[in-house]
């Protein structure tokens, strides 16, 4: 485990921290960030976007054959009566 200290700085109202680059290196953290208190301790951690590896995955499966349709199409009636190509 890296243990850095460094000091609370006055920001207005607030305080704030410096995050030495070494440390920013390694936890991957960007622009904006989650800060949670967990059993008396302040946990930094990158923000999380709700499918934002989507892309990347379903390149993935395409490469791996894997997007494929796991059962054959039935047409059905409207199908057969409705659609119209």
């Amino acid at each position: 485990m890296n243990i850095t200290r460094t000091q609370i700085v006055k920001i207005g109202n607030s305080r704030g921290i410096r995050i030495p680059k070494l440390l920013i290196d390694q936890t991957g953290l960007d622009s904006e960030v989650e800060i949670a208190v967990e059993r008396g301790r302040l946990v930094i951690r990158p923000v999380t976007r709700p499918r934002g590896d989507w892309e990347a995955r379903f390149l993935e499966m395409s490469a791996q054959g894997d997007d494929t349709l796991l059962d054959a199409p039935v047409p059905t009636q409207w199908d057969k009566e409705e659609w119209e190509w």
